[in-house]
C-alpha cells in the first residue's frame, strides 16, 4: 500500500511561493536595491538554484513581487467592496482598502505604498513601473466608474482625479509616519466630497 502524504506536507507552500513570500517581505522593509539573492533564499529556506528554477533573474523576481503587490491590494478592496452598496460606499471601499494595507502588520512598520516605494528604484522604462502605473490608473479607474452613477462623465473624471490624488497623499504621509492616521482623514475628506457632489445634483 502506498503511504499517504501527510496534511502537513500537503499543505507546505512550493518553492516559487515562499521565494515569493521571502522577496516580498525583504523587499518592503530593506528595499529592492539593498536586498541580495542570498538574502531572499536564506529567509525562503531554499537553494540558489531554485531561486533561478522559477524566475529568471532578480529583475523577473521583482516583477513578480510588484504584480503580487497588486493582486494583494486588488483582494483586500474587493473584500471591502463586497460590503458595499452605494456608488458613495464603492468609492468609500477603495479608502478602506488602503487602511487595511496600511494596517498590516510589518517587520519594520508601515513605509507607505510598497508599489511606489518599488517604483522609485526601478529605472524608467522597467517592466516593473508599468505593472505599478496600471495600478494607479486602475484605482482611479474604479473611483470615475463609481462617479459616473452620480454625476456627469466631465465631473466623474475630474472628482475620480482629485480623489487619487489624495488618496495618493496621504498614502505617502502615512507611510512617513509610519500609520494609517492620514489615511482616515483622507476618507473623511472623500465623505465631504461626496456629499457636496450630491448637493450640486
Amino acid at each position: 500500500m502506498t503511504p499517504q502524504p501527510s496534511h502537513s506536507a500537503a499543505r507546505k507552500p512550493s518553492a516559487r511561493h515562499r521565494i515569493l513570500h521571502a522577496a516580498a517581505q525583504r523587499f518592503y522593509a530593506d528595499g529592492i536595491n539593498a536586498t541580495g539573492i542570498d538574502r531572499i533564499t536564506a529567509q525562503a529556506g531554499v537553494a540558489k538554484m531554485s531561486l533561478y528554477n522559477n524566475f529568471s533573474s532578480k529583475a523577473d523576481l521583482v516583477e513578480a513581487y510588484v504584480e503580487a503587490r497588486h493582486q494583494e491590494w486588488l483582494a483586500l478592496y474587493r473584500a471591502r467592496a463586497a460590503e458595499a452598496g452605494t456608488p458613495q460606499e464603492q468609492i468609500l471601499a477603495v479608502f478602506d482598502a488602503y487602511i487595511d494595507h496600511a494596517s498590516t502588520g510589518y517587520e519594520h512598520g508601515f513605509r507607505g505604498c510598497g508599489l511606489l516605494n518599488a517604483a522609485a528604484e526601478l529605472p524608467v522604462g522597467d517592466p516593473g513601473r508599468e505593472i505599478v502605473r496600471r495600478h494607479k490608473e486602475y484605482v482611479e479607474g474604479l473611483l470615475v466608474e463609481q462617479l459616473r452613477l452620480l454625476t456627469d462623465n466631465d465631473s466623474a473624471a475630474e472628482v475620480g482625479e482629485h480623489l487619487s490624488y489624495l488618496l495618493e497623499g496621504a498614502m505617502a504621509r502615512s507611510g512617513l509616519e509610519g500609520e494609517p492616521s492620514r489615511l482616515r482623514r483622507a476618507r473623511a475628506i472623500a465623505v465631504g466630497m461626496l456629499a457636496d457632489l450630491n448637493r450640486t445634483r
